[in-house]
């Protein structure tokens, strides 16, 4: 198979990773006010439970491993073997990065990209719905997310503006976009 790279992108070197955290920073704050106004309206006569700061902080915590795991499960759906490697980060958190074994196509690559929006957000704003007690802790989560999905937001346009019977492949800092000769 003879290929061409049709682009290569790299998120941080064509933004610069401050203004990427500056911009996802705005972003969740954007969503959560967006949010959280049609909720507690929508829930005004409940009362919220509070079970204090640690627990929302560990899952907090926890919540950026699991978005990235979330890119991961649309993978294993499609059955495509992905290469996982762990390690502990200066702030002493858990992180991992993962490979894919071979380019995927572009469909699967959408599909991976908005895969914590489709399996994290919209169950949480349905979530913040249903259940009255914890909307507040939910949306919150919620905005955190969507502020983390802002790079996968970013590499969708890039995937939707590529030839259709394009292969993408993930590299250890960018995405390279193939297309047959």
């Amino acid at each position: 198979m003879n290929l061409s790279c049709w682009k290569s992108f790299n998120i941080n070197k064509e933004f610069g990773s401050n203004r990427l955290y500056l911009m996802s920073l705005l972003l969740g704050i954007l969503s959560f006010i967006l949010l959280y106004i049609p909720v507690s309206i929508y829930h005004q006569n409940h009362q919220l439970v509070d079970y204090g700061l640690i627990p929302l902080v560990i899952t907090l915590f926890l919540l950026p491993m699991l978005h990235k795991l979330m890119h991961i499960v649309p993978l294993v759906f499609v059955n495509k073997r992905v290469r996982i490697r762990w390690k502990i980060k200066y702030w002493g958190g858990p992180t991992f990065t993962y490979m894919p074994y071979q380019p995927l196509s572009k469909k699967t690559s959408i599909f991976t990209a908005l895969g914590p929006t489709l399996l994290l957000t919209i169950p949480g704003l349905i979530s913040s719905f249903v259940f009255p007690s914890f909307h507040a802790y939910i949306v919150l989560l919620t905005s955190v997310n969507i502020a983390f999905s802002l790079s996968d937001f970013i590499c969708v346009r890039q995937f939707l503006i590529a030839p259709k019977q394009c292969i993408i492949e993930n590299g250890r800092d960018s995405y390279d976009i193939l297309i047959r000769k």
